[in-house]
């Protein structure tokens, strides 16, 4: 009924069961310094545009088409009316966590042994732009013990 990915338990193609650990596992043919996990795109929608109506509301509240859109458009026009302020103090606000956020990423890898420059440009970025849902995998990730000779 479910395709495969979805079932619980083991999976018998990686060995790994399902739930949150089998998330972050490595691939049998990937680096430990170039490991990257993409951010699932439901949680890439849900960001964007939250992240995209909220800066249309703070810098263009003029072109929204309030009428069309029932109580959400009635609640925010209240907001844009009465607490603009508020709602750019809260834009910043967001903005700037996911600064931080990003660069709190580059530090996890450096310190998670991920040293290829293009796959910590690629955490730093995606984690900008979609903040705690990128860095939790990177805050997950367990690399690879070294083996001691």
């Amino acid at each position: 009924m479910f395709p495969r990915r979805w079932a619980r338990g083991r999976d018998s193609r990686d060995g790994s069961t399902g739930g949150s650990a089998a998330c972050v596992a490595m691939t049998a043919n990937q680096r430990p310094d170039t490991w990257f996990r993409a951010t699932r795109p439901v949680w890439m929608a849900v960001i964007a545009a939250g992240m995209g109506s909220s800066g249309w509301v703070v810098i263009s509240p003029a072109t929204i088409p309030y009428d069309y859109l029932g109580p959400l458009g009635t609640f925010t026009h209240y907001l844009v009316e009465n607490h603009k302020l508020w709602l750019k103090v809260g834009y910043g606000i967001a903005w700037l966590i996911h600064i931080s956020e990003a660069l709190y990423a580059l530090k996890l890898c450096r310190d998670k042994g991920i040293t290829d420059p293009l796959t910590q440009f690629r955490w730093a970025v995606q984690t900008l732009l979609f903040g705690i849902a990128s860095l939790y995998y990177l805050l997950s990730y367990k690399p690879p013990r070294k083996k001691s000779q």
